[in-house]
């Protein structure tokens, strides 16, 4: 247990960005999936679930939440999967 005012403060602090990354991750986690069954059952439109899921993995790179070099390799996962889902080369 902590025993300083801002040891005390640091585990109250740390507990509240605890809970708000695990959202961000878990939405940014739902939009990807939802990105990739998009491109795979080739549904509604898949081009704008990629973006929306590629501007999840932006903000949560932006905010530390995830490193930036993981979401640059989700991104190009993803995009990868739509360009070869739409014939084109990449």
């Amino acid at each position: 247990m902590a025993n300083t005012a801002s040891a005390i403060k640091r585990v109250r602090s740390n507990a509240r960005k605890r809970i708000r990354n695990r959202e961000v991750r878990a939405t940014t986690r739902t939009k990807v999936t939802a990105a990739r069954s998009a491109i795979a059952h080739k549904k509604d439109d898949p081009r704008a679930a990629v973006l929306t899921a590629i501007s999840a993995l932006d903000k949560a790179a932006q905010k530390g939440i995830i490193h930036k070099k993981n979401a640059a390799r989700r991104k190009g996962r993803l995009m990868k999967k739509l360009a070869a889902a739409q014939g084109t080369k990449k």
